[in-house]
């Protein structure tokens, strides 16, 4: 058995989390990352087409009683089920769960069409450059704010130790947070080279290149972007 860190809210995602590391047979290790900061803004409701990039984003948008007046995109399929839960009507699914994907998906039906992004204030501009190169007319609504708890880091001291059997980094985010904790800690190239004798998941590319472009080394990328998958891949490596 090896200890897993993930980095998820601390919600129901980082029990869900804890209950998937622990069903593979690893000691769960949740050390979250992220929090959310409302900005108490929703999105428009005279689009043609609404772009919800998070689960987070669509309960805000529920929260408030948003009502689209077009058509409606997820970036996959987790927040897809999310918007119909919430009782909304979901019209694009990109077949690739990311930026790229969906911009792939509309980008034949979106000229001269105004499209709402309403995501948080680290969406990646992948997505927004993609549908205005496509001729959309894109707004882009921040629905809310990631940032660090400050609690976050006990997984950060773990690497350094040499405890830590492996990470399960979902964003370029949470590794950018892992990073600045350690850094406050002064522990960073410890933390760092603990991770590299781990074993080291990112749930995409974009994830796994931030990881790189730090001197992390990456040992998996699932093909499905999802929390389960990526834990399997660890866990498996592990």
């Amino acid at each position: 058995m090896g200890k897993i860190a993930f980095f998820r809210p601390d919600d129901e995602r980082a029990t869900e989390a804890a209950e998937i590391v622990r069903e593979l047979g690893h000691e769960p290790v949740s050390d979250p990352m992220l929090e959310v900061d409302p900005t108490g803004e929703a999105p428009r409701v005279d689009a043609d087409y609404t772009v919800l990039t998070s689960k987070t984003g669509v309960e805000l948008a529920a929260d408030v009683e948003w009502e689209p007046s077009g058509e409606v995109a997820a970036i996959g399929s987790p927040t897809a089920d999310v918007l119909r839960s919430a009782g909304y009507a979901v019209d694009h699914v990109p077949e690739e769960f990311s930026s790229t994907g969906l911009v792939s998906h509309m980008r034949d039906m979106v000229e001269g069409s105004r499209v709402e992004v309403a995501r948080s204030d680290h969406g990646s501009p992948v997505l927004t450059d993609g549908l205005e190169d496509a001729g959309a007319y894109v707004h882009e609504t921040v629905l809310y704010r990631l940032v660090r708890p400050p609690t976050a880091g006990k997984s950060v001291e773990l690497a350094a130790d040499g405890e830590l059997g492996g990470a399960c980094f979902t964003s370029s985010l949470t590794v950018e947070h892992f990073l600045d904790a350690a850094d406050e800690r002064g522990i960073r190239s410890e933390a760092v080279a603990g991770l590299n004798r781990a074993v080291v998941g990112a749930i995409g590319e974009p994830t796994a290149e931030t990881a790189e472009a730090n001197g992390i080394d990456v040992d998996v990328v699932p093909e499905v972007a999802a929390f389960e998958t990526l834990a399997e891949a660890v866990a498996e490596r592990l």
